[in-house]
């Protein structure tokens, strides 16, 4: 078998913000697998500022994954255990080579086009009015599940768009979550999840900076409503460790980025431990291309979560790879009569 590693550069249509700051450009790399003229593709799709095994050696890392592809998946998902991105390209690019296309790794209804997986629409930050455009235009295009980015402009502003959305829609109407990647300070979290529980919401996401275990754990007994653990899941790498995390917190979600918390095995024991203990899930997508989309989408699918998943990145980006993965009212559907097109 021989592997090598490739850079990719993808481009924003449009700034996209968090309260982490504004992102123009999100850099991401294949591994590609060829072995008996078969080939196989995976992406290991790493956030600046966010992902673990986003540090000087990843580079690195993965030309020695590539050179010691012989190892085999098992023994290298070990070996791998702090660079979650790069099990996860492992992972979706052993998946493609052993399959005869190489953009069906699990096939299913799914990908027969048959079937479809209901998703959120992102609302990402930026002004009132952008905001208020955004969630016009997720509504027109039939979502029932809305997620706004909230923590970058005025808190005021942010409830008065919440209230606005809420005097037209029910909650039985459209679903509402806000994801804060914990923009709330320890003092004030509280205060502000009362305020926004107003307003019926499913959830909201890391009210708090990731690894104020005591501080999340009172929030989580305390707060007016659930609260879905995303940052705090990043670098916690043993089953004993999630395990430890979870019974401490008691969230009431967890959100899993197989490309944040090691691939497709990481986030199965994540849900594993999170289902012993009552603890709800869903899937969301890294900002991946295609490529890492399609894999993220596939392996949803096949665990038959009803809930809206967050799987509606692909259209982000000016040179994303053209694939048969389109959105239609609110759903994720897989269109057999559109093609791949994906050249490294």
């Amino acid at each position: 078998m021989i592997a090598t590693y490739h850079q990719y550069i993808l481009d924003f249509k449009r700034p996209s913000g968090t309260s982490r700051g504004l992102m123009t450009t999100k850099e991401t790399w294949f591994i590609r697998l060829e072995k008996d003229n078969a080939v196989g593709v995976g992406e290991c799709g790493i956030l600046r500022g966010l992902s673990i095994d986003y540090r000087p050696d990843f580079e690195e890392k993965l030309k020695w994954t590539c050179e010691n592809i012989n190892f085999g998946l098992e023994a290298l998902l070990r070996e791998l255990i702090e660079f979650p991105s790069i099990q996860f390209g492992l992972e979706t690019a052993f998946k493609s080579l052993e399959n005869e296309d190489q953009f069906q790794l699990f096939p299913s209804p799914f990908t027969k086009g048959f079937d479809s997986i209901p998703i959120n629409g992102l609302v990402w930050m930026g002004s009132e009015d952008f905001m208020r455009a955004q969630i016009k235009e997720k509504i027109e295009a039939g979502f029932d599940c809305i997620k706004l980015k909230i923590g970058a402009i005025n808190f005021q502003t942010e409830l008065d768009i919440l209230k606005s959305i809420r005097k037209e829609f029910s909650k039985s109407d459209i679903e509402l979550r806000v994801d804060a990647n914990g923009a709330f300070s320890k003092a004030n979290a509280l205060e502000k999840l009362k305020r926004l529980s107003e307003y019926q919401l499913h959830s909201i996401e890391q009210p708090i900076k990731a690894k104020q275990f005591e501080a999340m754990a009172q929030l989580c007994e305390d707060t007016p409503l659930p609260i879905a653990l995303d940052e705090e899941l990043i670098g916690v790498f043993s089953k004993e460790e999630k395990q430890k995390l979870l019974q401490t917190i008691k969230p009431q979600y967890i959100i899993l980025k197989p490309s944040l918390v090691g691939g497709f095995s990481g986030s199965k024991q994540w849900i594993d431990i999170a289902e012993d203990l009552n603890i709800k899930w869903w899937i969301t997508s890294a900002l991946e291309s295609n490529i890492g989309l399609n894999a993220v989408a596939q392996w949803t699918y096949t665990l038959k979560n009803t809930m809206p998943q967050g799987l509606g990145t692909g259209g982000l980006f000016t040179n994303n790879f053209d694939s048969p993965l389109i959105v239609k009212n609110g759903t994720l559907h897989y269109d057999l009569k559109q093609h791949w097109k994906f050249n490294l």
